[in-house]
């Protein structure tokens, strides 16, 4: 009812508090970034990949989640978020990489990594290259592309750059 295009800072306000799929505004500055998300431990990622579909089996030190050609293993522990996140699809680069794009925004946000969009984007710039780092946040991204080795596939690891005690598997 107040769609109509007005001045008065009533408008405004009405535009906030009813968010449209079906109108788009000019300002999409607060919707182009996502609100961030808590911190949350291993076991509620885990929780969280296992309600997504994922098919999660512990190990010593982590949890591996499947979905598809992609896992994702999970290092466990009394952190306050997971320490490492690390993605890894197996097979030629191209199609490795692949695998992991369609999956990497939803683990992304089921793990709460609050600066996905920028680690989405730059996974995806990673053609060609046999290895890459970034740093997004407390999060340092690790790119790396089995060419000729006997399981050729693709790794992107996230390890927690706060974390100081039992960070690592052994």
């Amino acid at each position: 009812m107040l769609l109509t295009g007005c001045s008065s800072s009533k408008d405004d306000q009405s535009a906030d508090d009813k968010p449209s799929a079906s109108s788009t505004t000019s300002s999409t500055t607060s919707s182009a970034a996502p609100t961030p998300l808590p911190t949350i431990n291993a076991a509620r990622v885990v929780a969280a990949l296992t309600g997504a579909g994922y098919q999660c089996v512990p190990d010593a030190t982590y949890v591996t989640c499947t979905s598809g050609a992609t896992s994702v293993a999970v290092l466990t522990g009394s952190h306050p978020r997971p320490p490492v996140v690390s993605l890894r699809a197996a097979g030629p680069v191209d199609t490795s990489s692949a695998e992991i794009a369609k999956v990497l925004p939803q683990v992304l946000e089921l793990a709460h990594v609050n600066q996905r969009a920028d680690i989405v984007t730059w996974f995806g710039q990673q053609k060609g290259d046999t290895t890459a780092q970034l740093t997004a946040g407390d999060w340092l991204v690790e790119y790396s592309a089995e060419v000729d080795t006997e399981e050729p596939g693709t790794n992107l690891t996230l390890t927690d750059k706060l974390c100081t005690v039992n960070c690592q598997a052994e």
